[in-house]
C-alpha cells in the first residue's frame, strides 16, 4: 500500500513539475520590430534596450528583425515576412509573436494581415495606428517635387544610411518620402482599409483582443514628450510635441497609439521611452518601461501564445 502511495506521489509531482516547466516557457518566439530610423544594433546598443534579455529571462525565444530603417510599411513587411518564414523554418515553430514600435506596429500589422496563420499576436508599442501629426506637418511643410522637398528626402536618406551602415546592413533599401508618406494620416487611414485587423471601430476606442484573422492585438504607448532631465533626447521631443493638440508621446497621439486590446496609452514615457532608450533613463515616477514588456509576456503565456 505505502508502494502504491509514493508511486502516485511521485507521479504527481513529476505531473505538477511539467506544468510549472511549460508555464514558464512562451509557445511561440518573438520577433521585436523597429521603427522609422530604427536599428537592430548601433555600434553596440540595442534599439530594445535591454527588451530582449527580460524576454529570455520570462522563458521566451527572441528574435531581433532587420529591416530599412527608412522605406514604406509594405515594403518593410514584405522584408520581416522573409524573417519570419525563416524564424519558423529555424524553431520548427508555426506561429510567433510580433512586437512592433513606431512603424514597427505598421510592420508586423502587414504580416499579420497577409500570413495571419504565421502570426500568434501583434503588439503595438507607441504605434502609428491613426496617423501622426508630427508626421502631418512634416509632410505639409514642403511641396511636392520641389527643391526643398528633395533637399530634405536626401538627407533623411543620407541618415538612414549612416544608421544602416553603422548596424551592419548597409544594402538595405531606403526612401524617407514614401516612409514618412506611411506615417500621415492620410497614409495610414489608407493602410487601415488595407490591413484593417485590430483597428478600433472609433478614434481612442478600445479594439477587439482577438481578430476575425484568428490573431491577437495589444498595444500600449506614453503621453508625455518630456520625461528626465537626464535624457539628452527629450528636449527635441518636448519641441515635437508642440504640433499636438492631445495627449502625445512627443511623436504620436496616446488615442492614434491604440489597436486591439488597449494595455494603456497614458504611460508617463515619451516615444523612446517606450523601447527603454535613452539607455533605460524614463520617468522617475513611472513604471519601468521592461517591466511593462515583462508583464506581457506573463500575459501572452497566459494565453498559451
Amino acid at each position: 500500500m505505502k508502494k502504491i502511495t509514493l508511486t502516485v506521489l511521485l507521479s504527481i509531482m513529476s505531473l505538477f513539475a511539467q506544468l510549472a516547466h511549460s508555464s514558464d516557457e512562451l509557445e511561440y518566439p518573438v520577433v521585436l520590430v523597429h521603427g522609422l530610423f530604427g536599428f537592430d544594433n548601433l555600434l553596440g546598443v540595442d534599439y530594445f534596450y535591454r527588451v530582449p534579455s527580460v524576454i529570455r529571462q520570462e522563458g521566451g525565444n527572441v528574435y531581433v528583425a532587420e529591416v530599412s530603417s527608412a522605406h514604406n510599411s509594405e515594403l518593410r513587411g514584405e522584408q520581416l515576412l522573409e524573417q519570419v518564414a525563416l524564424i519558423r523554418a529555424l524553431t520548427g515553430k508555426d506561429k510567433v509573436n510580433l512586437i512592433g514600435h513606431s512603424q514597427g506596429a505598421q510592420t508586423i500589422r502587414y504580416v499579420a494581415s497577409v500570413k495571419p496563420q504565421w502570426v500568434a499576436s501583434v503588439t503595438s508599442i507607441g504605434g502609428v495606428n491613426w496617423g501622426s501629426r508630427f508626421a502631418d506637418v512634416v509632410r505639409g511643410g514642403v511641396d511636392q517635387g520641389s527643391f526643398s522637398e528633395q533637399f530634405l528626402a536626401s538627407l533623411a536618406n543620407g541618415l538612414a544610411g549612416l544608421i544602416d551602415l553603422l548596424s551592419g546592413k548597409p544594402t538595405a533599401p531606403k526612401d524617407a518620402l514614401e516612409a514618412l508618406s506611411a506615417l500621415t494620416t492620410e497614409g495610414t487611414l489608407a493602410f487601415n482599409q488595407k490591413y484593417p485587423e485590430g483597428v478600433p471601430q472609433q478614434y481612442c476606442a478600445q479594439g477587439d483582443m482577438l481578430a476575425d484573422n484568428g490573431v491577437y492585438y495589444f498595444s500600449w504607448s506614453g503621453s508625455r514628450a518630456w520625461t528626465n532631465l537626464l535624457d539628452p533626447t527629450d528636449n527635441a521631443l518636448l519641441l515635437f510635441s508642440g504640433v499636438f493638440d492631445e495627449a502625445n508621446d512627443g511623436l504620436v497621439s496616446a488615442c492614434s497609439s491604440n489597436l486591439g486590446y488597449v494595455i494603456g496609452n497614458d504611460f508617463k514615457m515619451n516615444h523612446l521611452d517606450q523601447v527603454n532608450q535613452t539607455i533605460g533613463v524614463h520617468h522617475l515616477f513611472e513604471t519601468d518601461p521592461l517591466t511593462i514588456y515583462r508583464q506581457h509576456i506573463r500575459r501572452l503565456k497566459g494565453l498559451n501564445l
